[in-house]
């Protein structure tokens, strides 16, 4: 009877556990894959735009940054879609972009994409 009363905390316990894991996996990809060019302080560009507060955010629209026409023009608002779809291959969702980036597993691209997504 004992065990009925503390199952439900231990998963509790468990589900907090995992997805501090695939955080802490996200911000290690993240830092891996993105942040030699990216960063998530606000205002922190550097060869490619701060990644700070994304959700929403109008892809191209940062001001000071160069972002090729095809990026600027192409009417995405970063999400959990659209964001996975440009990790996955950037070239293909937007067809001239200057940002060049292919990952094809659908883990890592999610770890990154939950780790963007709840940086803000």
């Amino acid at each position: 009877m004992r065990f009925f009363k503390t199952a439900p905390l231990l998963a509790i316990c468990f589900l907090a556990g995992a997805a501090h894991a695939q955080n802490a996996d996200g911000e290690r990809l993240f830092k891996q894959r993105c942040g030699a060019c990216h960063s998530l302080k606000a205002g922190e560009n550097r060869v490619g735009p701060s990644l700070a507060d994304i959700n929403g955010r109008p892809a191209g629209s940062l001001e000071g940054v160069r972002y090729s026409p095809a990026l600027r023009d192409s009417g995405i608002r970063w999400d959990a879609t659209n964001l996975d779809a440009f990790v996955e291959n950037s070239k293909k969702l937007v067809p001239g972009t200057r940002m060049n980036i292919r990952i094809s597993d659908p883990d890592q691209r999610k770890a990154i994409t939950d780790y963007l997504l709840s940086a803000q």
